[in-house]
């Protein structure tokens, strides 16, 4: 079980949920590096899915090259493919994607989806859903590169209007287009949930 209590909110790592490529919209990458440069200012370190390509491994090398420290966590049948980043400064290989997303969030302090697939959406939307359910109090944020994200935002604010999700809990939501905006809404969130059920 997570930690449910809330300190107003001091950031020691955050888990970055992103693409295992790259994107063919050249702002992908440059918003992962400058995600990182604005971390490692804040000194702030990364945990992530282990991921050596893509923007998972931009973003890796660039907290690497910044001297921040680099935690991935990876299940064994991805390393056994070899996508597995070797050189970062904490490698965990665990059983499956179950134990990965658990161990990402345990040891994390809020998270951040840059553009990503179905992945990316899914490890989100499953930490974003254990905040409305009261397992962490923990922002849940969108780095938001060139309006990636918009259409998602669209069918949430629809699911809010059929009263299928709460406003409280899309408002919990944090965007943002550029990363020092996003962490500064971080900062200054309690990362408090509203209860789910009306």
């Amino acid at each position: 079980m997570l930690n449910v209590e809330s300190n107003m909110l001091n950031f020691n790592s955050l888990a970055i949920f992103c693409g295992s490529n790259p994107g063919t919209d050249p702002a992908f990458a440059e918003q992962a590096i400058a995600l990182a440069d604005r971390m490692t200012e804040k000194e702030i370190d990364l945990v992530y899915g282990a991921g050596s390509v893509g923007l998972m491994g931009i973003i890796a090398d660039r907290m690497l090259e910044n001297g921040r420290k680099v935690t991935g966590v990876i299940p064994q049948h991805l390393m056994d493919l070899e996508v597995g980043h070797t050189g970062i400064t904490d490698l965990r290989v665990v059983k499956d994607m179950h134990e990965r997303k658990m161990m990402m969030a345990d040891l994390s302090d809020g998270f951040i989806a840059m553009p990503g697939g179905i992945g990316t959406l899914e490890e989100i939307i499953e930490v974003f859903t254990w905040n409305q359910l009261g397992i962490h109090a923990k922002p849940c944020a969108f780095l938001n590169v060139n309006g990636y994200y918009d259409k998602l935002f669209e069918f949430l604010k629809h699911a809010v209007n059929v009263k299928l999700l709460k406003r409280e809990h899309l408002d919990s939501l944090l965007v943002a287009e550029d990363p020092a905006t996003l962490l500064a809404k971080m900062e200054n969130s309690d990362g408090k949930y509203a209860a789910k059920w009306y």
